[in-house]
């Protein structure tokens, strides 16, 4: 079947009803060059020019002319935009001039070390020692690379463990360090991002102390503030390069909805985009098409893959072994498996959650399927780009699930198409976050006044707490770390609670994957199912003393979803709008947060029937984070005459449908906040609304929520009026995290409500 064909029968919902809300064709585009900088060094022309390279995009012309005048850097550009050129080509020329100097890569994965070391030895030919360092690095080639390695590529977890506690084995490296590379940038964002922020500003210390200020170049997706990002990351001023002048293949974008069904409470809801995902690969298979398929959680990539199987049958049974699943939690080499299949064509298809949103790698694919929104624009364009990547005609399909961000853009596809990306957020004010990579930095180098430049004036109060807590002692005007051993090793950067829980097969040991301590409440409690690689496990028990939880495989018709309870206690107010005495007002600050799994649902697959309600007895976890929360006076609430149910229904409403919209304004995803609403808090002494970050600390999405309180109030009262259901569906206010069973809600309420926040804060 050629595209033309393909694109025709997609565009027809293969002939199945209205299927495709939207289609957008995005056109194919002429590169604009530029020629090889000035000052290149022959042998380097020459090894481009090997390669096929005699000319530069201009967006890269214009990194390399700011690299060579010393300038930070960040280029922010299109997937497939020849990005990497742009480091490579300045810490080459380096090399060829000044063997002794030396490059570090930072990748956010091992998987992307690896990809990009095979890119800079073709370009140089073993004419530079380069290596990866990072967990998977054998202990007895770790002294030769530390000693002889030009060029390091690692990840912010090795750097943070391995090479910053350990300086002193790296010091000639340090010493004549002239090049750090931040790639794929975009993705050090909420609380990772946070954490790199600080990982790098422990670089830039340990760096000095060795005598070097080695120039900084970031590599990120489009986003709409790169300049500022990069900046905040590295604590230096970065020159932003943004405008993409590389050649791009023609891409047709459809944005598919899935057509509604008869639920079993008689009402209509759109049909599982799982499902419908899982219809549209398989037709994929069967056609020949190389596809990716993003899903937004691993269950949901799971699940995708399960109805893809069954869906070709036993009369398909080699295309069956032509898919695989891909996501976070599977161990190293299972990943590695998958990639080198994918990239050898052996494979045909993959369902994947974000794990392979990034750059490896994974060879010619012609469709990306979508399972759901990711998140952000930025995602969306990041996902759609991973098919087609050079210069190929390729098609992108959004599948819009059934909840309210979804369907607001199928009724809004400007927004997805019209609008630029969203801001990447990181928080430098998070104490937490600030206080254990202090005690990193203490370890590395005793403390001292002058430390402020990297850390910022919050360091001093900071080591205070610090010292109280007895995990620093102060001698004369030097902090020193107290405890033995390296506290990196207690840090983790991309975890809230920086623990792992372990996922083993009891009856062979086998560790299928990990979960996060702070969530495993929610994933692996007891009676939960998880699944892996297609496969469904019954979880038989959590064991938090062994931070492990046994299971055991079963054949399952059904999936589970827990059930909580939350409580939030306002700590501090830092900020607030009050427009007048009896109005509703915005507030922000620090508050703690309480959830107890109380509970858990079993749900038939595909239809979604509840079959049991089963009680849990976990212990409640806490969190001290930041929040926004709107409060609204009861003098303001009794025109509206509402009961207490009706109330209490309007502000639960309320609370799904503004958490779902945040997304939209800041680069985050719907599990990254949480929210709370009653008819009476005892802090307020109102009615009150809380959305708050889910890291402790909080990682910024809160603020930006505050700051943009009115913009956000339009676009969810719209969300809500727009959806054409009548008393409320998973479209608009009900959440498929509402750990009460979406219980109650009332959809006509919600509606007042909004109106009466955005009459009082508009314009605030």
């Amino acid at each position: 079947m050629d595209f033309e064909e393909l694109i025709r029968e997609i565009s027809e919902g293969w002939g199945e009803g209205h299927r495709v809300a939207h289609l957008e064709v995005i056109p194919s585009r002429e590169p604009r060059l530029a020629g090889l900088p000035k000052k290149i060094h022959p042998f380097l022309a020459e090894t481009l020019g090997r390669m096929g390279i005699t000319a530069l995009y201009a967006h890269q012309a214009q990194a390399l002319e700011l690299v060579s005048r010393g300038h930070n850097v960040v280029i922010a550009t299109g997937t497939a935009s020849g990005k990497s050129l742009c480091y490579h080509i300045p810490v080459y020329q380096e090399l060829l001039e000044n063997p002794s100097s030396r490059a570090l890569y930072v990748f956010p994965t091992k998987a992307l070390a690896q990809d990009q070391l095979r890119s800079l030895e073709e370009l140089h030919g073993g004419g530079v020692v380069s290596a990866t360092y990072d967990g998977d690095t054998p202990l007895e080639l770790r002294g030769w690379i530390r000693r002889q390695a030009q060029v390091v590529l690692t990840n912010p977890d090795m750097l943070h463990y391995g090479i910053l506690p350990n300086h002193r084995l790296w010091g000639g490296f340090f010493r004549h360090l002239r090049y750090v590379v931040l790639d794929e940038a975009h993705a050090a964002r909420g609380v990772f991002g946070s954490h790199v922020a600080q990982v790098l500003r422990r670089l830039r210390r340990t760096a000095g102390r060795y005598g070097s200020r080695p120039v900084f170049i970031f590599a990120s997706a489009t986003i709409a503030n790169p300049e500022e990002h990069a900046s905040r990351l590295c604590g230096l001023e970065v020159k932003a390069v943004g405008d993409d002048y590389s050649p791009r293949g023609r891409k047709v974008f459809a944005v598919w909805n899935p057509p509604d069904i008869l639920s079993r409470e008689g009402g209509e809801i759109h049909r599982s985009s799982n499902l419908e995902t899982a219809e549209i690969l398989a037709r994929l298979l069967r056609l020949g098409v190389r596809t990716i398929a993003f899903c937004r959680s691993r269950k949901a990539a799971e699940l995708v893959y399960g109805y893809v199987l069954r869906l070709l049958g036993a009369e398909d049974k080699g295309l069956a072994e032509r898919i695989s699943p891909y996501r976070g939690g599977y161990l190293p080499a299972e990943r590695r498996e998958i990639e080198r299949r994918l990239f050898s064509g052996e494979l045909l298809a993959v369902t994947t959650t974000n794990a392979l949103e990034l750059g490896v790698d994974i060879g010619e694919l012609e469709a990306c399927l979508m399972n759901g929104y990711p998140g952000t624009i930025a995602s969306t364009w990041q996902q759609a780009g991973r098919a087609g990547r050079r210069q190929g005609e390729s098609l992108a399909v959004l599948v819009a699930a059934d909840d309210p961000l979804d369907q607001y853009l199928v009724r809004h596809p400007e927004f997805l198409f019209g609008s630029p990306c969203e801001e990447a957020v990181i928080d430098l004010e998070n104490r937490r976050i600030l206080g254990d990579h202090l005690v990193c930095a203490a370890y590395e180098f005793p403390l001292r006044e002058e430390d402020e430049e990297y850390f910022g004036p919050a360091m001093h109060e900071v080591l205070e707490g610090l010292a109280r807590e007895g995990r620093l002692k102060k001698k004369g005007e030097r902090w020193y770390f107290a405890g033995p051993g390296s506290p990196a090793q207690d840090v983790n950067l991309r975890s809230a609670s920086g623990k792992l829980i372990s996922i083993v097969d009891r009856d062979t040991g086998t560790l299928l994957g990990t979960v996060e301590e702070a969530s495993c409440f929610f994933h692996v409690h007891p009676g939960a199912v998880y699944l892996h690689q297609g496969d469904t496990y019954l979880v038989e028990e959590l064991d938090l003393e062994r931070m492990v939880a046994l299971v055991k495989g079963e054949e399952l018709d059904f999936y589970t979803n827990p059930m909580d309870n939350t409580d939030v206690v306002v700590l501090e107010e830092e900020q607030a709008v009050i427009p007048g005495p009896r109005s509703c007002s915005l507030h922000y600050g620090e508050v703690e947060v309480s959830v107890e799994v109380y509970a858990y649902q079993k749900r038939r697959l595909l239809t979604h029937e509840v079959l049991e309600t089963l009680g849990l007895d976990l212990p409640t976890q806490t969190l001290r984070t930041r929040a926004l929360w709107y409060a609204l006076p009861p003098e303001r609430l009794a025109p509206l005459e509402m009961d207490e149910y009706t109330m209490a229904g309007g502000l639960h409403a309320l609370e799904h449908a503004s958490i779902a919209m945040l997304p939209l304004f800041a680069m985050c995803d719907r599990w990254d906040i949480g929210g709370m609403s009653t008819v009476f808090h005892p802090d307020t002494g109102q009615a009150t609304i809380f959305i708050y970050d889910a890291y402790p600390g909080g990682v910024g999405i809160a603020a930006r929520g505050f700051r943009l309180a009115a913009r956000h109030l339009s676009a969810t009262r719209e969300m809500v009026e727009r959806c054409p259901c009548s008393e409320g569906c998973p479209s608009c206010i009900q959440s498929p995290k509402c750990g009460s069973g979406n219980e109650p809600l009332h959809k006509k309420a919600a509606v007042e409500l909004l109106r009466l926040l955005e009459e009082d804060l508009a314009g605030q």
